[in-house]
């Protein structure tokens, strides 16, 4: 989470990641000094500020998980997305090669957050290219080490935000076969990621994405939007100001 200091919050509560338990919206949040809090860059407003750490901390995590370094071939499946499109920018700022997957219409997005080439899915089976990478990360849990392994390169690693049953297991006995492995993160959400949010920010390596603004009043219906499984980047919620 960031802040302004000395300077009262006029912006907004959005689907902010924050460790511990939530679950609901609010115009002010309490949080220990040495939690998850950084002031707000320069030049960013509190609706950009709000979803800035939501979704990026999990590329972050996973990124770092699969110690993907510069020189890297990393395809991202589900580029559009809050995880997604904060994973494109931050491989970038880490000179990995990007390769992302999404649909037609969102093609030019993607390559403007920095992907190097861009594979619209709904053209054909993605997995059928004939490119290798040192690491497939499916950014919204739609596909499969199964389905993606053949993309992998010796060695390679599948990361993928899937958590049920079957993935863990995946994540369990294939490091111990030697080959190709799948990778799951835990997210991590501290004072030293916001602050490194803050920092690719303000070096402007890395912006969130933000599809659309709601109104507090229409909390309902920007769940009912974001369950359509439709949104691009992150929904944020508008808290206004008393006169």
């Amino acid at each position: 989470m960031m802040s302004r200091p000395s300077r009262r919050a006029t912006g907004c509560s959005g689907f902010i990641g924050l460790s511990g338990p939530f679950g609901a919206h609010a115009e002010y949040l309490t949080i220990p000094e040495n939690g998850p809090l950084a002031t707000i860059p320069a030049g960013l407003t509190y609706q950009e500020a709000a979803p800035s750490t939501e979704g990026s901390h999990y590329a972050l995590s996973n990124i770092r998980r699969a110690r993907i370094r510069s020189g890297q071939d990393v395809l991202v499946y589900g580029a559009t997305g809050a995880i997604g499109s904060a994973a494109v920018q931050l491989l970038k700022s880490v000179g990995a090669g990007v390769t992302a997957v999404c649909a037609t219409a969102n093609v030019e997005l993607v390559k403007g957050l920095g992907a190097d080439r861009v594979v619209d899915y709904t053209a054909g089976d993605f997995t059928n290219g004939s490119q290798k990478y040192d690491v497939v990360f499916d950014a919204v849990g739609k596909t499969s080490f199964g389905r993606c392994r053949r993309l992998l390169k010796p060695g390679g690693i599948y990361l993928s935000t899937e958590g049920r049953l079957g993935f863990l297991a995946q994540v369990i006995v294939t490091p111990l076969l030697r080959g190709k492995k799948v990778m799951f993160a835990l997210p991590k959400l501290d004072q030293a990621t916001v602050r490194c949010f803050k920092e690719l920010i303000e070096s402007g390596q890395f912006r969130p994405l933000i599809d659309r603004r709601y109104p507090l009043d229409q909390i309902v219906a920007a769940y009912r939007y974001v369950e359509t499984g439709q949104k691009i980047g992150n929904v944020v919620i508008s808290v206004a100001t008393p006169d």
